[in-house]
């Protein structure tokens, strides 16, 4: 009996032992069963090892499943697939799929094909222009192109309706399949010429498929045509039907994601998204050169066609029918092994209804900012953008980051010094940032310094000892930690075990840091504050008057301090009529300069070379599990009725109404925009800045410090060094 015993569970011990005696390869139909069973018979006779044996499943899901289980050990699936069962199982890429006809491990290239004479079209404005594309749900007419477009931010999709995004953000298209979705995705559809069959996903539509959007935009149906690399070349110089005689490939272009424009042959390096052959899934315990070398030997020794299923009355059965070999996976995670950007497309795309919560938590600071939400929650309400926004109060920053973290709350919009905090100690994510220009800048700011003109006893950082300062707050990045920097970057202060806040009290005569009233820093850090309307709450931040980008210039309009750091743009914003208060509506922006690093001084215009640092903007951090296309998509919606010019009451850029400034957004915020590849906290900052902030971090007493203090070190001069312009 024990003997039966041993001998009934040998294979498996064969099985896991290092040796690999055998491969159960994962099927999932009849006709792929019969073909695995053939495979096993024609490797077995080359002796060719490990064996193979079949383990039927009746879905790529459940094969997955079955590997988890070590019910099975490999399986080939498209790169679609992997993607899915990515989400719930761990595995190995083993090797891939390939083509002779192409790069190797590439099915084709989705991509975006305009007329030469066109010459005005280009990546970046593809908003409000018509489309045509292969059908709904197909890989390089909807997938890729749809995918790519919300994945860079140049599309935003309110509470994942996808076809609703897509009808919002072209101006007409003809998608075939689109039927009972917005009216506008077929409005270039022609049927089968007689009003039959629009928008139909068939051959009864002529502008379906590859050839059909390619047709769409050849008989300017639309002016952009979502097509796979060989469209083109198949309709042109001579091939494909009738509609496409007299076509030459030189008069079509590809836009390319630089925003320029290339021949259609340049494809490879000029496309949306490199759509992945498919690829051999193994077990995660398994050695998979053992797979991939199984599968090589098996194809030059054996006499079996790996990449035919005619004799089995299927396609693609357990490979593709067009590859021809296989080549090595390169990398075994499915991520990298797919490359990280037909992922992100993915991903981009994987979001329903379903995904999309009910409410928004936004977590607020002050009695200001909650009163603001209150008004946007029910603003947003009333145009039905959703997710509903809900106010969570927070005592504090901090606060706010570990409500988000423990799902008390799910969002807050932060500066660049706090996105360093959210990401590093609280997991957060960037989902979407605000921008301040309308160039290619418009996702950083420039911090400066500013000077009354009239003012000539400062023109250079050694005339502000015993001077009097402006800042817009104590641990922002503009009014404090980037000065801070530029004076230590000097040798104007030497902060002595970290203590920041005392060497810039004994360094300025006076000045005014909103939030600077903590226990053990210097009084004079607060001494030019003024308070609120009512002269109460001096030097709080949120609430005193010289509080944020125009308190800080207010502070140094009114006289209270002698210099100013804030961004750029304060000044213009509250100059030349742009400000109505009492306090700035007479100024004219010729009346400041500018105090330059390189210890000179310019007009405010010259802020790209006279700066102190160029600064990452705001952006609204959530928890990694949060999808950023939710909130942008939100954010997006909303501001097309509460942004920038716009006749509404409700204003999501001003705070005019509730007695402050940057209140839940930035006042000079013109628009929000996606995070596109700024994905991670740390992508968002740039490399630049978070080197300087990771070299400049104060660790001599972190065990003592506060997290506010933990942020950074607060002198960046590292980053004054690699980022002033």
């Amino acid at each position: 009996m024990l003997s039966w015993v041993f001998l009934s569970s040998l294979p498996l011990l064969l099985h896991t032992a290092s040796g690999q005696s055998s491969v159960r390869w994962c099927t999932i139909s009849p006709q792929e069963d019969a073909k695995c069973s053939a495979m096993a018979q024609a490797f077995s006779s080359a002796a060719i090892r490990p064996a193979v044996q079949c383990s039927r499943a009746a879905s790529v899901g459940e094969c997955a499943q079955k590997l988890m289980k070590n019910e099975a050990d490999a399986f080939s699936a498209s790169a679609k697939d992997i993607y899915e069962i990515g989400k719930q199982a761990t595995f190995k890429i083993a090797a891939g799929e390939s083509s002779s006809e192409e790069e190797e491990g590439t099915t084709y290239y989705a991509v975006a094909v305009v007329k030469r004479t066109d010459s005005a079209i280009n990546i970046n404005n593809l908003k409000g222009k018509k489309s045509c594309h292969t059908g709904i749900g197909r890989t390089a007419g909807w997938n890729m192109p749809i995918g790519y477009l919300i994945d860079t931010g140049k599309m935003s999709v309110m509470g994942c309706n996808i076809p609703q995004g897509v009808a919002d953000f072209f101006n007409a298209s003809c998608i075939p399949g689109a039927t009972g979705e917005a009216p506008s995705l077929c409005q270039l559809c022609q049927g089968n010429g007689s009003g039959s069959y629009k928008c139909e996903a068939s051959i009864n539509e002529k502008y379906y498929s590859y050839s059909g959007a390619f047709r769409c935009l050849v008989e300017d149906a639309g002016d952009v045509a979502f097509v796979k690399h060989t469209t083109v070349g198949e309709n042109s110089d001579g091939k494909g039907e009738q509609w496409a005689q007299g076509l030459r490939s030189e008069d079509y272009q590809l836009l390319c994601p630089d925003g320029t424009r290339s021949p259609v042959s340049d494809y490879r390096r000029c496309n949306l998204a490199r759509v992945p052959s498919r690829g051999i899934v193994v077990r995660s315990d398994i050695d998979s050169s053992v797979v991939y070398l199984m599968l090589r030997e098996g194809l030059q020794k054996s006499d079996f066609s790996l990449f035919s299923s005619a004799a089995f009355n299927g396609e693609n059965l357990l490979f593709s029918d067009s590859s021809t070999k296989f080549i090595p996976a390169g990398h075994e995670h499915y991520i990298d092994w797919m490359g990280r950007h037909y992922y992100n497309i993915l991903k981009a795309m994987d979001c329903s209804k379903a995904d999309v919560p009910e409410y928004l938590r936004w977590c607020v600071l002050s009695q200001g900012e909650q009163q603001k939400c209150a008004d946007m929650a029910v603003a947003f309400q009333n145009k039905g953008i959703t997710p509903y926004i809900r106010c969570v109060f927070g005592t504090s920053v901090a606060d706010c980051m570990k409500k988000i973290q423990d799902k008390e709350a799910d969002a807050i919009n932060l500066d660049g010094g706090y996105i360093y905090t959210a990401g590093k100690t609280f997991g957060l994510i960037p989902a979407a940032g605000e921008s301040y220009t309308e160039d290619n800048d418009s996702s950083i700011y420039y911090a400066v310094a500013v000077v009354k003109k009239s003012n000539r006893n400062i023109q250079r950082f050694t005339d502000l000892r015993d001077r009097t300062s402006c800042h817009t707050g104590y641990g922002r990045s503009a009014g404090w930690n980037i000065p801070a920097a530029v004076l230590i970057q000097k040798g104007l202060i030497r902060p002595q075990q970290c203590q920041v806040a005392q060497a810039a009290g004994e360094f300025f005569k006076g000045s005014c840091v909103p939030g600077a009233n903590q226990p053990g820093f210097p009084s004079n850090l607060c001494s030019q504050c003024i308070g609120d309307s009512s002269g109460q709450n001096k030097c709080v931040k949120g609430q005193d008057l010289f509080d944020g980008y125009n308190g800080a210039f207010r502070c140094l309009v009114q006289g209270a301090g002698e210099i100013a750091f804030v961004k750029h743009s304060t000044v213009f914003q509250n100059t030349d009529g742009n400000n109505v208060d009492p306090w700035a509506v007479n100024l004219n922006s010729g009346e400041f300069q500018l105090l330059c690093p390189q210890e000179s001084r310019a007009e405010v215009t010259q802020y790209k070379q006279c700066n102190l640092a160029r600064v990452p903007s705001h952006a609204v951090m959530v928890r990694a599990d949060t999808n950023p296309h939710i909130i942008f998509g939100l954010l997006d919606k909303a501001q097309k009725f509460y942004g920038i010019n716009t006749a509404s009451d409700f204003k999501m850029f001003d705070s005019s109404k509730y007695e402050g400034s940057d209140l839940i957004f930035k006042d000079s915020t013109m628009s929000m925009i996606g995070v596109g590849e700024k994905k991670t906290y740390e992508e968002w900052l740039g490399q630049t800045y978070m080197d300087a902030l990771v070299t400049m971090e104060c660790t001599s007493s972190a065990a003592a410090l506060s997290s506010a203090t933990l942020l950074l070190v607060t002198s960046l001069s590292v980053l004054f060094s690699f980022l002033a312009v």
